[in-house]
C-alpha cells in the first residue's frame, strides 16, 4: 500500500480465539446439459451457466469484455433473449433436476434483466423483473432461488432508482451492527480476518511498550479482545495500549469503550480509549492524537454495505501522517471497477458462495441464517447498485 516505513510480514500462524467475549452492545440458446445441480453447488452452478451463456448465447458474445456500444436511435436495444426449451419436450425429470432447470431459468433471466439494464433499457428489465418476484424466494430452500431473490430486490432498487433519479435509503446503523454480529457467531470468515490481522499487528508490537491502535470502523470491537489476551501474557509483561476507534454513532463508541476497558482491566492492561464519530477521510489528522514514542497499527475494514471511512485518497493521506509501523487492511474479494455488467457478474459469483456456506451447515428456516441474509448480505447486493451507479468506473482499487 505504501512503498516506504512498512514492515512485510511473511507466513503467520493464527492467534487461537480466547473464551467467548460477550458484546452484545445493542439488545436460449443454453445446450441441453447433462448436469444437474442442487442449490447446494450454487457457486458451481453459477460458473456452468455464465460459461455456457458465453459459449452459446448471442446476447451474450461480449460477455467477456461486457463492452456497451452507443446506442442508436433506430435500433431496437432490448437484449436478445435466450430460447428456453419447451416443456413439453423435456421427458419426466428427477426432483433435483427439476430443482436445477428451474435454478438455470431463473438466473438466465436474472442476467437478461442485466443486460438490458446496461443498456438503459429499464421498461425491459422491469418487466423482467417482475417475473422474476413471482419465481424465486428469499426463504426457499434453494440457495440460487434465495440469492435470486435479493439480487431481484437489489436490480428493482436499481432500476427504480434511476427513474425517480433518487438513492436508496440508508440502512440504520445498529441494524447493521446487530447482523455483522450475527454473522460474526454463525460464519468464520469475519474470524478468520480478524485472527489473521492480529497476528500481523502483534508481530509489529513485539518488545514494544507503548501501542496505539486506530480501527477505521471500529463497530462491536470484537476483533480486540483476542489480541488484548496475547499482549497481556507476553513474557515483557504486557504493553500500553492506546485504541482510536472511528465509527457513525457515538453512543455505540462509547459503550464499545466501556466493554473493551472492562475486558482490559480484567487482564490486568493500562488501556485508553479514544471514540471519534466520523469518518476518517472526513477528519483532521489533528483528531487522532497521535503520541511521539508510540508504535502505530492500522486496521481498515472496508465495506460494501456503506461508506465507513470516505474518501480513499484522504483516508490515505491521513495514513501517511500517522506514519503507522504497520497497516491491516480487509476487503471483500469482489469487483469494485470496470463496467455494470462485469460488476454484475462477480457480484453473483460473490454471494452465490456465501449464500452456499451458509446453506451447508444451517437450515433454510434457521434465524441465524434468516438474520445474516435479510439483515447483512441481502442489504449489500441492495445497496451495492446505487454505490455503482454513483462510483461507476471512476472507482479505484487500492
Amino acid at each position: 500500500m505504501m512503498k516506504s516505513n512498512l514492515e512485510v510480514h511473511g507466513e503467520l500462524d493464527l492467534i487461537q480465539p480466547n473464551e467467548p467475549w460477550d458484546c452484545n452492545l445493542m439488545g436460449g440458446y443454453l445446450q441441453a446439459s447433462h448436469h444437474y445441480h442442487t442449490g447446494g453447488d450454487l457457486s458451481e452452478f453459477m460458473d456452468h451457466v455464465v460459461k455456457q451463456l458465453s459459449e452459446t448465447s448471442p446476447a451474450a458474445d461480449n460477455l467477456d469484455s461486457f463492452s456497451v456500444k452507443p446506442l442508436s436511435p433506430h435500433v431496437d436495444h432490448r437484449p436478445r433473449k435466450i430460447p428456453r426449451r419447451d416443456e413439453r419436450d423435456v421427458t419426466t425429470k428427477t426432483p433435483d433436476q427439476t430443482i436445477g432447470d428451474q435454478g438455470l431459468r431463473m438466473i438466465t433471466l436474472l442476467l437478461e434483466c442485466a443486460v438490458a439494464i446496461s443498456v438503459e433499457n429499464l421498461s425491459e428489465a422491469n418487466r423482467m423483473l417482475l417475473e422474476l418476484t413471482q419465481m424465486a424466494s428469499p426463504y426457499s430452500s434453494s440457495c440460487a432461488e434465495r440469492v435470486v431473490a435479493y439480487f431481484t430486490k437489489a436490480m428493482a432498487s436499481r432500476v427504480m432508482n434511476s427513474w425517480l433519479r433518487t438513492c436508496s435509503p440508508i440502512v440504520p446503523y445498529k441494524s447493521i451492527l446487530s447482523s455483522f454480529q450475527a454473522f460474526n457467531t454463525i460464519s468464520p470468515y469475519i474470524k478468520f480476518a480478524h485472527f489473521t490481522a492480529n497476528q500481523t499487528i502483534l508481530e509489529a508490537f513485539h518488545q514494544k511498550d507503548v501501542v496505539h491502535i486506530i480501527d477505521l470502523d471500529i463497530m462491536h470491537g470484537l476483533q480486540w479482545p483476542a489480541l488484548f489476551h496475547i499482549l497481556a501474557t507476553r513474557p515483557e509483561g504486557p504493553p500500553l495500549i492506546r485504541l482510536t476507534g472511528f465509527g457513525s454513532s457515538m453512543d455505540a463508541l462509547e459503550e464499545t469503550g466501556r466493554q473493551l476497558s472492562s475486558f482490559a482491566k480484567r487482564l490486568g492492561m493500562s488501556f485508553e480509549f479514544h471514540p471519534v464519530a466520523k469518518r476518517s477521510g472526513d477528519i483532521d489528522p489533528w483528531m487522532v492524537q497521535s503520541r511521539h514514542g508510540e508504535t502505530v497499527a492500522v486496521h481498515w475494514l472496508q465495506h460494501s454495505l456503506y461508506d465507513a471511512t470516505g474518501p480513499d485518497l484522504q483516508t490515505m493521506r491521513l495514513l501517511e501522517l500517522l506514519f503507522p509501523r504497520v497497516i491491516t487492511l480487509v476487503e471483500q474479494e469482489m469487483i469494485r471497477c470496470g463496467s455494470f455488467l462485469d460488476r454484475f457478474v462477480g457480484s453473483l459469483h460473490y454471494y452465490s458462495t456465501l449464500f452456499d456456506s451458509l446453506g451447508a451447515s444451517l437450515a433454510c428456516d434457521d434465524p441465524g441464517r434468516q438474520r445474516v441474509e435479510h439483515g447483512l448480505l441481502g442489504r449489500r447486493s441492495i445497496m451495492y447498485w446505487p454505490l455503482v451507479a454513483q462510483q461507476g468506473a471512476g472507482r479505484r482499487s487500492l
